[in-house]
């Protein structure tokens, strides 16, 4: 697998996130039309922030692969993400990890697997 790297001007970058959350309560809301509609404005999102590479929504909770620069902060992409629409929505709580380029593969089929497993 070749590795793409990107630049913000005086930093080389390929930083992957794997990033999990869950509406309150975990309730099961995010079934369609719900889940397209989110897929959709976190689509929109992304083109603002930073790239969503894999995205999948489950009923109780979503999960987003996304590349993000250090020096703009996963944190701050998803505390932007979660309250720019919907904020009544979400917890305040989600799980992120690094992603490295080996296991990148790996997180996509993780990920797509689970939609799978819900339908």
């Amino acid at each position: 697998m070749s590795r793409s790297v990107e630049s913000n001007h005086n930093v080389v970058f390929d930083c992957k996130y794997h990033v999990v959350f869950c509406p309150k309560y975990r309730k099961k809301v995010l079934k369609e039309p719900v889940d397209i509609r989110l897929k959709e404005l976190f689509l929109e999102k992304a083109v603002e922030l930073r790239e969503v590479v894999e995205m999948e929504i489950m009923p109780d909770h979503v999960h987003l692969l996304i590349k993000c620069d250090p020096h703009f902060g996963i944190h701050r992409v998803v505390k932007h993400s979660l309250k720019s629409r919907l904020p009544s929505l979400w917890t305040n709580s989600y799980f992120v990890a690094t992603v490295g380029t080996v296991q990148l593969d790996v997180i996509k089929n993780y990920m797509e697997s689970q939609k799978e497993r819900n339908d």
